[in-house]
């Protein structure tokens, strides 16, 4: 179910189905063309300038949170949580993506994850966040939540996100670079065995 979702290390995806999607871009080692870049916050882990250069072409829609949309040019369209649009026929619905006990990603600030159609599958995209009430909410096929704790849940917050979304699959990120190990991903994974599936991608 996963094949063209490629994990390029943290929390930097690229979606390949209809149109070329890239979330978060960081670290991003080869030059490519995206759609659709979906940016949830303005951390320099999230939002690089260069990378963003790596993959942009005329064409390509960046949506970003305000804040990150004022550093950049371009085709911008800027979103809010709750706020949903069209963009070369793939649905983005904007959701809530903030901290309950800790100061890096307030919810003043409007950040966001995303959840998007990719191959008749809805993908949920959590973006820098803690377990929030507003996970029991959303509905997708395709969870991606963060789970290495420091500036967002721990694996075993994620686990509890992941059995409220309920989601057929689920993928942890936030891992191997800035913060957190392979050993938080697997902690998610064992701590849904027999209730979701875990997908722990290998860094492309």
């Amino acid at each position: 179910m996963v094949k063209g979702i490629h994990w390029l290390g943290h929390d930097t995806f690229k979606f390949e189905c209809e149109k070329i999607i890239y979330t978060d871009p960081y670290n991003i080692r080869k030059k490519d063309k995206a759609d659709i870049i979906l940016i949830t916050h303005d951390h320099y882990d999230h939002w690089s300038q260069e990378d963003i250069g790596k993959i942009r072409s005329e064409e390509t829609v960046i949506i970003a949170t305000n804040d990150s949309a004022k550093k950049l040019t371009g085709n911008l369209k800027v979103i809010r949580p709750g706020e949903k649009l069209t963009v070369s026929g793939v649905d983005i619905e904007a959701v809530p993506a903030y901290n309950t006990n800790k100061q890096f990603h307030t919810k003043d600030r409007g950040w966001v994850g995303y959840i998007f159609s990719f191959k008749g599958l809805r993908v949920y995209i959590a973006g820098d966040t803690d377990y929030i009430p507003e996970m029991k909410n959303i509905r997708a096929d395709i969870a991606i939540l963060p789970v290495s704790g420091t500036y967002v849940m721990t694996a075993e917050e994620a686990v509890q996100a992941a059995l409220d979304i309920r989601p057929r699959i689920a993928i942890p990120m936030h891992f191997g670079s800035v913060v957190g190990t392979i050993k938080d991903a697997e902690r998610f994974a064992d701590g849904l065995k027999g209730k979701i599936e875990v997908i722990i991608l290998e860094k492309e």
